[in-house]
């Protein structure tokens, strides 16, 4: 059965056709293309399909579409503003957080969620709110990195890259 749904994604409205089984990450990336949130694991273990709603991190893979009506969905795809990159996404290449980049995207999101709640993380405090985030390329280090120099970029209203020794 396809039900129609109206979904607020990355601050634009969307009506869409759905089947009604269908999880928010197959909605946003099989119906809505939106393909920045992977999808990896399909059991909320590995973080690949997180997004913000209402500016909380979620695990999309396990989200019914249904749920999301009615809520603000934003993607990694909708991070980014109009002055450019969110400072998350500058400090992640300016740290070399990223490697292969399949769980980037989510742990953007999770930190994202984090950095909305306080822009003075503590090291604990990151590596909780990425706990749900799965990598296996970087080890995390340069991952936690990259969110305190975003943090710090967001306190003082700079880029990153002026925060940067180069």
């Amino acid at each position: 059965m396809i039900d129609v749904v109206t979904l607020s994604v990355n601050g634009d409205t969307r009506e869409v056709g759905v089947p009604s089984h269908y999880t928010l990450l197959e909605a946003l990336r099989y119906i809505l293309g939106y393909t920045g949130s992977k999808q990896g694991c399909d059991k909320g273990d590995c973080g690949a399909c997180t997004v913000l709603l209402d500016g909380v991190a979620t695990l999309s893979c396990i989200l019914p579409v249904h749920e999301a009506v009615g809520h603000e969905v934003t993607t990694v795809e909708g991070l980014a503003g109009p002055d450019g990159a969110h400072p998350l996404q500058d400090a992640f290449d300016l740290c070399g957080a990223a490697q292969c980049g399949f769980c980037t995207p989510g742990i953007l999101a999770s930190a994202a969620g984090l950095l909305r709640q306080t822009t003075t993380p503590t090291r604990e405090e990151i590596k909780l709110a990425l706990s749900g985030n799965l990598c296996r390329c970087t080890g995390y280090t340069k991952i936690y990195d990259a969110v305190e120099l975003a943090a710090q970029a967001m306190r003082e209203r700079r880029r990153p890259a002026e925060l940067v020794a180069r």
